[in-house]
């Protein structure tokens, strides 16, 4: 079975453990719809541009790019495995911006996300990613709960 609404599906991974549900969702429907899969993984420079440029953010966003470069090869891994055609990318700046920029440059059909991450006072003065980008995507987003 093959679909044509879903050729380029995206997935979006923060690494989370209730990001993992989503994962499976995303290459379950890849696998079904005959789609390649993009993976990404946005590493949040805007949550550190108030903080000055010394070697303590360096290492912290050395650490933020070591934990995507990984949680990003476990999804392609298993894609593979899967027989799934796949891309990967690690991008830089405000998750909800980059990913919606990126499926719009790439021609995504859908968007797999889960729950991402923040919760509690975070999610309340930051906003939720998943709901930035289900609110301004123009494409179907399929938001999992972890």
């Amino acid at each position: 079975m093959s679909s044509k609404l879903y050729r380029k599906i995206l997935i979006a991974t923060d690494g989370s453990e209730p990001n993992k549900k989503a994962v499976l969702y995303g290459i379950e429907l890849a696998r079904l719809s005959d789609a390649k899969l993009y993976i990404v993984y946005v590493v949040d420079t805007a949550a550190f541009a108030s903080i000055p440029m010394d070697s303590g953010w360096e290492i912290m966003y050395e650490l933020l790019q070591k934990e995507g470069t990984e949680a990003i090869q476990q999804i392609v891994d298993d894609a593979k495995v899967s027989g799934i055609g796949v891309e990967s990318s690690l991008l830089e700046g405000h998750p909800s911006q980059e990913i919606i920029e990126f499926t719009q440059d790439n021609d995504i059909d859908l968007i797999v996300l889960g729950t991402l991450g923040k919760s509690g006072l975070n999610r309340f003065l930051l906003g939720s990613v998943a709901e930035k980008i289900t609110r301004n995507s123009r494409i179907p987003v399929l938001v999992v709960r972890g």
